[in-house]
């Protein structure tokens, strides 16, 4: 059988991406008692297709409200789904946000709230928090982006400037019961990162908040100053006693997609290696993978090819130019400009949520001749590359793959297939 490595390497992240679904993983997580009511709430890119499961699993009575980005949302019938923005709040967001706190206000102890928990929750779950307005928390988020602060940082910021995140959710459900089950999009999976863990504890401080915009130079109003300043901007911390009826449970996570990959190159008789989640500034990720797949093809290691080396994780980019592209077509991008044409490497970068960035596309293809056709279209990978234009560089060859929403997210999706040993000396 001939191999089509394109065709391969869209095989990889499509398994990736349904290993990772919520009707694959949620069902078998939920209670076993699944009679009497539940009030069922929920943020995320994946949180209208995690509904969707709860609705076909859920033998009782249903009621609720879950949000998520624009063009993610699906068809249900007893749970109420509300669109927002993404990856910057906007009023959308702030609305459901307070209807979701108002539902979830007053409970008694024999209720049971299910928060259904997805990446993009931090965003599309935007409550300020009390003298802070939403056009304070966008134009800080704005400057977040674009500052190159990972994940972790973001957060810091957004759980202190917010009413919701940090704990705050599952302290204004007290005393009802809470079942939060979580599809992982942060390195690490933890529960306090996932959109900003609005049911779990949180050990960042608001002066750690401080220090990270400070650090990155982010310029903050008096008001939100003053907020961070005050002991009431403080988050839940462990061992507050509003968490005792507060259940957590990761239902996916990144690693069962690189492994459910990792299954699909055996069955495609190549040898896989998983890299794991990483972290790190896009194009400087994409150096250390091209001096990977230039050792392999080279000298057979850390392993002989034909094979397939993947890895997941979020990188960051910072903006530098006015180009259009998320941080995998700049990873791709970075990478066809350090492997300058090797032979028989072929890559795919894309993000499991079906968007990467703000744009329409999910990721991006690269060939061994890639920059060969580049050059023949009039394109520059290093001007594009300067421009932060991932997207205008893969588009112009015709290599942007689109899928369109998901409606799950487990991060970044990064495959590249060595396909032979050579003495080339790129």
């Amino acid at each position: 059988m001939t191999l089509d490595p394109q065709r391969l390497l869209r095989d990889l992240f499509d398994t990736a991406i349904a290993a990772a679904h919520p009707r694959q993983v949620l069902a078998d997580q939920l209670p076993a008692d699944r009679s009497g009511r539940a009030i069922v709430i929920g943020a995320g890119k994946a949180a209208a297709a995690m509904a969707q499961a709860i609705e076909e699993a859920w033998e009782g009575e249903l009621s609720g409200l879950v949000v998520t980005r624009y063009g993610h949302g699906a068809d249900c019938r007893r749970i109420e789904v509300v669109e927002a923005a993404h990856p910057v709040p906007d009023d959308a967001g702030e609305r459901v946000a307070r209807r979701v706190l108002e539902l979830v206000s007053n409970l008694e102890e024999s209720d049971r709230v299910i928060f259904l928990l997805s990446g993009g929750g931090s965003s599309l779950l935007a409550l300020p928090a009390e003298g802070i307005s939403l056009s304070d928390k966008q134009a800080i988020n704005k400057a977040l982006l674009r500052s190159g602060a990972h994940i972790g940082e973001m957060n810091c910021v957004r759980k202190h400037l917010s009413a919701i995140k940090g704990g705050r959710l599952a302290k204004a459900c007290w005393p009802a019961t809470v079942y939060t089950y979580a599809i992982s999009d942060v390195p690490g999976d933890q529960a306090t990162v996932i959109a900003s863990g609005p049911t779990v504890a949180d050990p960042t401080t608001s002066a750690q908040a401080l220090e990270i915009l400070a650090r990155y130079g982010i310029e903050i109003p008096e008001n939100v100053r003053a907020w961070l300043n005050d002991p009431r901007s403080e988050t839940v911390k462990p061992g507050d006693p509003c968490l005792s009826r507060s259940h957590f449970q990761l239902i996916a996570r990144p690693q069962q997609s690189l492994d459910a990959a990792a299954h699909r190159v055996r069955a495609a008789g190549l040898t896989p290696l998983i890299l794991g989640d990483l972290e790190g500034e896009a194009r400087e990720v994409a150096k250390v993978h091209a001096g990977i797949a230039r050792q392999i093809a080279l000298h057979g290691q850390p392993i002989e090819p034909p094979c397939v080396f993947l890895s997941g994780g979020e990188t960051t980019v910072t903006v530098r130019g006015n180009g259009r592209g998320g941080r995998n077509a700049e990873f791709l991008l970075g990478l066809t400009e350090a492997l300058n044409g090797l032979p028989g490497v072929y890559a795919l970068a894309g993000d499991t949520d079906g968007i990467d960035g703000s744009e329409d596309n999910a990721g991006a293809l690269m060939t061994p001749d890639s920059l060969e056709r580049a050059v023949a279209r009039g394109v520059s990978a290093a001007e594009r590359l300067a421009d932060n234009d991932g997207y205008g560089f893969f588009a112009a060859l015709d290599d942007l793959i689109v899928t369109g929403p998901t409606r799950t997210n487990v991060n970044d999706f990064r495959a590249i297939l060595v396909l032979e040993r050579h003495t080339d000396d790129h």
